[in-house]
């Protein structure tokens, strides 16, 4: 595939993690290439390139969106919010991040930017979910390393962080385990 000449580019501008960004793309680059290739934020990865297994999953206006499956261009006018955008800083993660490391959530990491960009949206709509939920919260995003179980507690663990302002609730007991 030949490379698209300087007419063939079109200017991109998305805002991404608050900030205004903009490069020169092909318009039918998709938004998981532009974040990563034009943008620099290698966060965001791909995966199966068809939508099915999360790795990709930024929000886009909140919402979990898989970046492999829509176009860069598309984007434009809304806020996407990328793994980088949340809890970028290691002395202050996001309620998920931190649950992840408590919670021996990840294993290799490759899924987790996904697991926890898609996390972050549902513990939105749903705060307090029980481990079946927060295990048809994560049904969307595949793991080949875990086994989901500790994913699923880390889950519980942010929603727990979340609701409590020193992020150490009182029972731990669903954040060990318990089934």
């Amino acid at each position: 595939m030949r490379e698209p000449t300087a007419e063939q580019l079109i200017d991109i501008r998305i805002r991404v993690n608050g900030v205004t960004r903009s490069a020169r793309a092909p318009a039918r680059r998709l938004l998981s290439d532009f974040l990563r290739h034009d943008l620099r934020l290698t966060g965001t990865h791909v995966g199966c390139e068809h939508g099915v297994c999360g790795a990709c999953t930024v929000l886009l206006d909140g919402e979990p969106a898989r970046s492999c499956l829509m176009f860069a261009v598309t984007a434009q006018g809304h806020e996407v919010t990328t793994i980088e955008g949340l809890g970028n800083d290691p002395e202050r993660m996001s309620p998920v991040q931190q649950a992840f490391a408590e919670c021996h959530g990840l294993q290799c990491g490759f899924c987790t930017p996904g697991f926890v960009t898609t996390i972050t949206a549902y513990l939105e709509d749903n705060p307090d979910p029980t481990r079946e939920e927060a295990r048809e919260a994560i049904s969307g995003n595949l793991c080949r390393c875990t086994g989901y179980q500790n994913i699923v507690t880390a889950v519980c663990r942010a929603a727990e962080i979340r609701r409590s302002p020193t992020g150490q609730p009182a029972g731990r007991a669903r954040a060990e385990g318990a089934t």
